[in-house]
C-alpha cells in the first residue's frame, strides 16, 4: 500500500514538473477564457458570452504572427481587451511566461512586455498634443534609456520607416493615417516588447498604405523577434501575414491551425463561408463588405447547439441541439459535428 502511495506521489511530482516546464516554455497561454456580459434589466435581462472558452498559446522564443479572424461581433476585440487587462474574465485564465496575469505583482513589467496597437490612429493621439511627446513619455514612464532617450526614439522610428525629423513638433492632423499608425507602432516598440496585440490595425488607413503596415509586422517578427496577435476581419491580409489563425464565431474558436491549412482548405462551414468572400486569398483584394449581420448577433449568441446552425448549409439535427466539441483533424482544431 505504501509502495503504491509512493509511486502515485512520484508520478504526481513528475506530472507537476512537466506542467511547470510546459508553462515556462509559453510566452502567452489563454486557457478556457470566458467573458459574460449582462444585457437589459428586469424581465428583459439576458447574458451573452462574448468570449466562450477560448484557448490558445504562443511559444516563448519562437516569434510568430497569430491571427484572430472573424466577422464583426465574433469576440476578437474582447479577447484582446481581456489579455491587456481592460476587461476582467468571468472565468478561465491568461498566463504570461508561466505566471497568471491576474496574480502578477509587477504589472508594469507585463505592460512593458505586452504592447497594444489600436484600430484608429486618429483616436490614439490627442489632436492638441505633439506626436513626438508620446514616444518620449513612454520611454520616461517605463524608465527606458534614461541617459539617451533621443537615440531610443530615433531607433524605434527607424524600425517603422520614419525619422525624428518627420514627426518632430507635428500634431496628428499634420500626418497621414499611415504615418500615425506607424508612429503608434514605434511608440509600442520603445519598451522593447515581446508581444504586440494589434486590433484591426489597418482597417482605418488608406488601402494603398495597408500593406506597408502589414509588411512591417512581418519585419518585426523576423528581424526583432516580436510575436504579434493580429486581430482582423480581413482574410486577405490574414492569409498574407499569419503563421497560425483562429477563426472566431460568436465568442468561440471554430477552427484553428496553420494559415495555409485553415484558409487553404477550410473544414468548418463558417470558415468556408468566410473564404468564399475572397475566391483567391490575395493581399490586394478586400472583402466586398463585412459579413457581419448585426440583427442576428443576439440570436446567434443565445442559440443552443452550434452558433452557426441557423446559417450553415450543412446543418444537421444535432447541430441545433448540442454544442459541438473540438476535434483534431489534419493538424488543426475544428469545432463541428461533421467531424465527430
Amino acid at each position: 500500500m505504501k509502495i503504491n502511495q509512493k509511486n502515485s506521489q512520484s508520478k504526481q511530482v513528475k506530472l507537476n514538473q512537466v506542467g511547470v516546464e510546459q508553462a515556462s516554455s509559453q510566452l502567452l497561454t489563454v486557457d478556457d477564457l470566458t467573458k459574460v456580459f449582462i444585457k437589459g434589466q428586469g424581465f428583459t435581462k439576458s447574458t451573452i458570452a462574448a468570449v466562450n472558452k477560448v484557448s490558445f498559446s504562443l511559444k516563448l522564443n519562437q516569434p510568430e504572427i497569430f491571427t484572430l479572424a472573424g466577422e464583426s461581433g465574433s469576440g476578437k476585440s474582447t479577447v484582446a481587451k481581456l489579455i491587456l487587462g481592460f476587461e476582467v474574465p468571468t472565468s478561465g485564465s491568461i498566463s504570461y511566461k508561466g505566471d497568471k496575469i491576474a496574480k502578477l505583482k509587477g504589472k508594469k513589467e507585463f505592460m512593458r512586455d505586452v504592447q497594444p496597437v489600436f484600430q484608429n490612429p486618429f483616436e490614439t493621439f490627442n489632436p492638441l498634443k505633439k506626436i513626438d511627446s508620446y514616444l518620449y513619455e513612454t520611454a520616461k514612464n517605463f524608465k527606458m534609456a534614461e541617459t539617451d532617450q533621443d537615440q531610443l526614439v530615433e531607433k524605434s522610428l527607424e524600425l517603422v520607416g520614419l525619422s525624428t525629423a518627420e514627426i518632430k513638433d507635428k500634431y496628428p492632423s499634420e500626418m497621414s493615417g499611415g504615418q500615425l499608425q506607424r508612429t503608434s507602432i514605434a511608440r509600442a516598440l520603445i519598451t522593447n516588447p515581446s508581444l504586440l496585440i494589434t486590433d484591426e490595425p489597418v482597417s482605418m488607413i488608406d488601402a494603398s498604405l495597408r500593406m506597408s503596415v502589414i509588411n512591417l509586422f512581418k519585419k518585426l517578427k523576423e528581424e526583432q523577434g516580436v510575436s504579434i496577435i493580429y486581430i482582423t476581419h480581413d482574410l486577405a491580409t490574414a492569409y498574407y501575414v499569419s503563421d497560425r489563425i483562429a477563426i472566431m464565431l460568436r465568442g468561440q474558436v471554430v477552427e484553428m491551425g496553420s494559415v495555409e491549412k485553415v484558409l487553404g482548405n477550410p473544414l468548418h462551414p463558417y470558415t468556408q463561408l468566410l473564404k468564399a468572400s475572397i475566391p483567391v486569398p490575395n493581399p490586394a483584394n478586400k472583402w466586398a463588405s463585412d459579413i457581419a449581420l448585426s440583427d442576428l448577433e443576439t440570436k446567434e449568441y443565445s442559440r443552443s447547439g452550434c452558433k452557426f446552425s441557423g446559417r450553415c448549409p450543412k446543418v444537421q439535427a444535432i447541430c441545433k441541439e448540442c454544442e459541438p466539441e473540438n476535434y483534431r483533424i489534419e493538424d488543426r482544431d475544428v469545432k463541428c459535428h461533421l467531424y465527430k
